[in-house]
């Protein structure tokens, strides 16, 4: 994770003691709408684990999202049944917005929160709090996508899900490596100050918080998870990665021009051995996406002169195929020394290597999808494949930046030394 020092005003963690009787170490909040058949269920279990394993006292607090069924009479009658449970009802849905409004007004000075279905393997809660409690981090999240994690779900979900971690790393260069698992904590002095500057109310709620911890130099603890998707799910895939995508662009273009103000929620001073290095590509992303821009502008040029050239001897196809071949080099030249700032001879070849990697990537795409249209539709007409193939280029392209800048050209860290960046 990342570690850099800032000049800030939080104060410096300690080791939470025991808290006075009747006020928590732990709030483990879980946010429901319309959970009546699995509330009940999956309070009782997560009381019970926490009753045997957890050393510390804790609540368990239901937060309903605006539910129209019997929800709400469900988690009051949990909340009169046993002293470790309350309910906290909101007129309103969201995820984001629950969290937020049980987070801001708890007294626990750990909070975390996990989802109803309780698809990751409860044992990992304890190792999930333990560096908050102890000091050593401000954030811990589960992490699905870890060597060492055991993950049972279908194909689509975890395409899904890898496809939106690494677009994460490619357009806001993230270093966590699972922002969607429902499974995340905090610590109370950390969540006051970084909690107003989060704005979704949804589902990207935990990649807001995520990013903006992550950028103010925050400690973020990742904990391998052991995790069985629920079929009865009832999140809607299409609209939730809709949401998401607009809430990375949201993002994004604030973190671009500067309009957060993430010296709010520097660390203090001192302890990690790695202070007195600076992450980062120098420009950022928005110096990066006009470079990016710029070459591909250049490289399209190139291969048009390299395709004329080489059709007065050669065959269509073999001259197409050259021309594709010699720009593409020429592409990830470029990009290696102008759009990422990446100087010297030290791994040329290799990045070459994965340049033509993404190149193939992206012809893959675009070929694909001519063949899938020609599947589909039998004979388009003409204005429907050069509809497809902007598509598919558009995509290509996207693609070819974020592979770009999470794999071939990943993150620079400088040293205040002498200036000189390791990988």
């Amino acid at each position: 994770m990342r570690t850099d020092t800032h000049a800030g005003t939080l104060p410096a963690r300690e080791h939470l003691l025991a808290e006075p009787a009747g006020r928590p170490v732990l709030d483990v909040v879980i946010p429901v709408h319309n959970e009546e058949n699995d509330l009940e269920r999956c309070v009782l279990r997560l009381h019970e684990h926490l009753t045997r394993t957890f050393p510390y006292s804790f609540r368990i607090t239901v937060a309903d999202n605006a539910s129209t069924d019997r929800t709400p009479e469900v988690a009051a009658r949990l909340a009169r049944s046993m002293t470790e449970v309350r309910m906290h009802r909101l007129e309103l849905k969201g995820r984001g917005r629950a969290l937020r409004t049980v987070w801001s007004h708890s007294d626990a000075p750990v909070l975390a929160y996990m989802d109803v279905d309780l698809s990751t393997d409860l044992n990992a809660l304890l190792p999930l709090v333990a560096p908050l409690i102890s000091g050593h981090s401000d954030l811990a999240i589960g992490s699905r996508l870890t060597r060492s994690s055991r993950v049972v779900r279908g194909p689509k979900r975890e395409f899904i899900s890898r496809a939106y971690n690494l677009i994460l790393r490619g357009s806001l260069a993230a270093r966590f490596s699972d922002a969607q698992c429902g499974f995340k904590a905090i610590r109370r002095d950390v969540a006051e100050r970084l909690l107003p500057m989060v704005e979704d109310t949804g589902w990207f709620f935990d990649t807001e918080l995520l990013v903006l911890a992550e950028r103010a130099g925050l400690r973020i603890h990742e904990v391998p998870v052991d995790w069985v998707d629920d079929p009865d799910s009832t999140v809607h895939i299409v609209s939730t990665a809709t949401e998401d995508l607009k809430g990375v662009w949201r993002v994004g273009r604030a973190l671009a021009v500067g309009a957060l103000p993430l010296d709010r929620l520097a660390r203090p001073f001192g302890d990690d051995p790695r202070d007195g290095q600076l992450t980062g590509v120098p420009g950022g992303l928005a110096r990066q996406l006009v470079g990016f821009c710029a070459v591909g502008a250049l490289s399209t040029v190139l291969y048009l002169a390299l395709y004329s050239s080489f059709r007065a001897g050669a065959a269509p196809q073999l001259a197409n195929a050259a021309a594709l071949l010699l720009s593409a080099v020429a592409n990830t030249a470029a990009n290696r020394r102008l759009t990422f700032g990446v100087r010297g001879r030290e791994r040329a070849m290799r990045h070459q290597a994965q340049g033509l990697v993404v190149f193939g990537i992206g012809l893959a795409l675009t070929s694909g999808s001519l063949a899938a249209l020609d599947a589909a539709a039998g004979n388009p007409s003409h204005g429907t494949e050069l509809a497809v193939l902007i598509a598919a280029n558009l995509a290509a392209t996207v693609l070819r930046f974020l592979l770009f800048r999470a794999w071939v050209f990943p993150e620079r860290r400088y040293t205040h030394d002498d200036m000189r960046y390791t990988r």
